[in-house]
């Protein structure tokens, strides 16, 4: 007799049908985990407890009926069907519908800690640092190798590609991430050339968060010297380090923008300056002038127009010697440049040898005097056209007088 051999889909068709028919629709207690919201617009996320976790997903049509919004961390009661995900061979429930349990322990962390820094002061706005408007040396406390960084390097040197960039690498979730993050910001303080401090990551689920949730944190950013900015998920994340930072950014991208201002800015800014100081001067001129011609009309000025004019030339000869002045100053400036660099070409050791001289070297080491060759020693000497090598076959030092 022949053995029947099933096929995977038959096992998993086999499962579906006995959990599915056995099973009734059931209410599921837990905390909401990994939480995202596809673009389809259905919800995907984990019911947990403190022991295990169970898949879930909430259809559209069901998210629209649904009176509040899931979220990462919270307390949840689901009503729903267990349903085997055939592709996967992964069950899952079936949510109709959800209603709050309360809040989950990661939560309920998070607002007791938020509670307790608000009463210590930690929040208040008179405690916050300015940001520096021109901040030369920025510090970013990040992942090496998340997408964190990436992003912000490349908002900083395209807006800003004369800033001086630290990065100091640490883990941004998991166990000692929060340890490592307080330490680098400590660490930074320490540092007389820092500026600016960035702090965060990319997104994630409530506990890819933590990190920056951990009272550690908050305080080394409360106690920073350095204005510190928080860019810790995206624009709906919350953590208690956008609290207590000197500037909350909703991506990291956005705090690369806010913590430098764009260089084509700063040149429309120089230029807006020299504009105003262009027309500021031009009218002073017309005013002066406009001065003069009235002085010239007047009846006590009316047999004066040689003392007028020559003031007017005055004030051309003024801004002459002016120009002068100047142009003087930057030739005074190219002569001194041209004399040192004469000074340095006077000094090169190769020009000596355009001048008829040579240069000998022993085993690569320059010879100044006789008594260091010694005979039948293999020397070198460089003229200015190329090398000769020989052998010394005598010497003749001079003798003292």
């Amino acid at each position: 007799m022949e053995k029947k051999v099933y096929s995977v889909s038959d096992i998993t068709f086999t499962i579906k049908n006995l959990l599915e028919e056995s099973l009734p629709t059931i209410w599921v207690e837990g905390e909401i985990s990994n939480f995202k919201t596809h673009f389809s617009g259905h919800q995907y996320f984990s019911l947990k407890d403190e022991n295990t976790q169970l898949a879930a997903v909430m259809w559209r049509s069901r998210v629209e009926r649904n009176p509040f919004d899931l979220e990462d961390g919270m307390l949840v009661q689901c009503l729903g069907n267990i349903r085997v995900y055939e592709k996967t061979g992964r069950y899952q429930l079936d949510v109709l519908q959800a209603k709050p349990a309360g809040i989950g322990n990661l939560q309920q962390a998070f607002e007791e800690l938020k509670q307790k820094l608000f009463a210590e002061g930690l929040f208040n706005e008179e405690a916050k640092k300015p940001l520096p408007q021109f901040p030369g040396k920025i510090a970013i406390v990040t992942s090496p190798t998340g997408a964190a960084i990436k992003d912000i390097l490349h908002v900083l040197q395209r807006r800003a590609p004369y800033v001086e960039i630290v990065l100091s690498p640490v883990k941004v979730q998991g166990e000692n991430a929060a340890f490592e993050i307080a330490n680098a910001i400590n660490n930074l303080n320490m540092m007389n050339d820092i500026d600016l401090i960035i702090a965060g990551r990319g997104g994630g689920s409530l506990e890819d968060l933590w990190a920056f949730n951990e009272e550690i944190v908050a305080r080394a950013i409360f106690n920073s010297k350095i204005p510190v900015i928080s860019a810790v998920g995206h624009e709906i994340d919350f953590t208690i380090s956008d609290f207590v930072a000197d500037m909350r950014a909703p991506t990291p991208s956005a705090a690369a923008e806010i913590a430098v201002v764009d260089k084509r800015e700063l040149i429309a800014i120089l230029a807006g300056y020299t504009s105003r100081l262009n027309s500021s001067m031009n009218a002073k001129i017309e005013n002066l002038k406009q001065i003069i011609r009235n002085y010239s009309k007047s009846y006590g000025f009316r047999r004066s127009s040689d003392l007028i004019n020559q003031n007017a030339q005055r004030v051309d000869e003024l801004n002459i010697r002016r120009i002068n002045a100047f142009k003087l100053y930057c030739n005074r400036l190219s002569e001194k440049v041209n004399h040192i660099t004469k000074m340095l070409s006077s000094l090169n050791p190769e020009n000596i040898l355009l001048r008829g001289y040579s240069i000998t070297f022993s085993e690569g080491t320059l010879v100044k005097s006789v008594s260091e060759v010694k005979k039948d020693q293999n020397i070198k000497t460089r003229f200015k056209d190329g090398i000769v090598d020989s052998t010394v076959k005598d010497l003749y030092p001079e003798r003292k007088k």
